[in-house]
């Protein structure tokens, strides 16, 4: 690959992502008071694998526990979550693991497009994020959002900004007290976070989750569904497709 495009290729990993956080917050104060308040948020990737996608899509528009049942169900039925093995089976076997029409479709057009060659999740690791969104997209089923959580938690890029994802405008509207603000201005809000937009929305992520926990009783133990890959907790429907 040419140098001057790993250099268009902007990651984050754990080495830097804490003094990222921090480099957030010290440029915005409601930042830098969700960090003082609650702490650094949970470093939040999936590996870049089809498991992850066929996770990711089932997340759309439902609650994150939902997507997860639906996911373990299939995990249970397959020896391994693989495009081939998810082809096998039959809409009938997949309803029975809580798969929707429209996704048993979303499901198999990712899993073909991968067995036949026409895409490749290994090569994305090595393409902008402008083409990696256009690929994907040409799926059915795979919008921005699907597309944005798969370049934040699978490729670790660093300037993604899902406004499509519901529990981030929550959240910036409630730490901002614009509660009527619109995207359009969201985006503007979010402009001096550049170049890592991906790490401010994992601290609004954090924030969102905190505040929506119930208060802790020393009678009563609190169960919380987590992300299988990091414990990423799971409370809210983050967005469409």
């Amino acid at each position: 690959m040419p140098p001057f495009v790993l250099k268009m290729i902007k990651q984050f990993d754990k080495t830097v992502y804490y003094r990222l956080c921090d480099e957030l917050g010290a440029k915005d104060a409601d930042l830098k008071n969700i960090l003082t308040t609650y702490g650094y948020p949970t470093f939040w990737v999936r590996p870049n694998t089809f498991e992850t996608l066929v996770l990711t899509i089932l997340e759309q528009q439902v609650s994150l526990a939902s997507a997860y049942a639906a996911y373990t169900k299939l995990k249970e039925k397959l020896s391994r979550l693989t495009p081939k093995n998810v082809l096998i089976l039959t809409d009938q076997e997949l309803r029975q693991c809580y798969f929707s029409r429209q996704k048993i479709v979303y499901v198999r057009e990712l899993a073909k497009a991968i067995t036949t060659k026409q895409m490749s999740l290994k090569a994305f690791a090595f393409e902008v994020d402008d083409t990696v969104r256009v690929e994907l997209k040409k799926l059915k089923g795979i919008g921005d959002w699907t597309v944005d959580i798969y370049l934040i938690h699978a490729l670790q890029r660093a300037d993604i900004f899902p406004l499509g994802d519901l529990a981030l405008v929550n959240a910036m509207r409630m730490v901002k007290q614009l509660p009527s603000a619109t995207k359009e201005e969201l985006l503007l809000i979010a402009e001096p976070w550049k170049p890592y937009r991906s790490i401010a929305t994992m601290i609004l992520w954090h924030y969102y989750i905190e505040k929506r926990k119930p208060p802790q009783s020393p009678k009563r133990e609190i169960s919380i569904h987590t992300d299988p890959y990091n414990s990423l907790s799971i409370i809210k429907t983050k967005g469409s497709q």
